[in-house]
């Protein structure tokens, strides 16, 4: 079997482009700018928005956590940094701790009164979700 013919310089145009670079680092395949300074990522960021019925759920749950109650916000159609920033607002409202995870906002205890309020102080339109 004779050994695969070696490619030109010509050819490595169609290898992808520019993987890493000293100078700057990591390279985004698709842009082709710099990790730091890619565009697409920031493109894709804000067409993330979930798609829904424009209802924001509230709920507590207990399965799986030992016994302690969380407050579960689902359903808020705002993109991630967004949610972050209202997560971040909830937990200051209730004095406690919590994380947003998958689009889901979970504060730590039963306060499932408290955020419907201020979510609705926000402008949403809240349901009480489960028993």
């Amino acid at each position: 079997m004779a050994p695969a013919p070696k490619k030109s310089l010509a050819d490595l145009g169609s290898l992808g482009g520019l993987v890493y670079s000293t100078d700057t680092g990591r390279m985004c395949p698709d842009c082709r700018q710099p990790i730091a300074q890619c565009v697409c990522k920031e493109l894709a960021k804000a067409a993330a928005v979930p798609a829904g019925d424009g209802i924001v759920r509230v709920s507590r749950e207990t399965k799986g956590r030992g016994g302690k109650a969380v407050t579960l916000v689902k359903g808020v159609p705002v993109d991630a940094a967004a949610l972050d920033q209202l997560g971040k607002q909830l937990k200051a409202a209730c004095g406690s701790g919590g994380t947003v995870k998958d689009g889901v906002i979970e504060v730590q205890g039963d306060h499932v009164d408290r955020v419907m309020a201020a979510l609705q102080k926000l402008g949403h339109k809240v349901k009480r979700a489960g028993g």
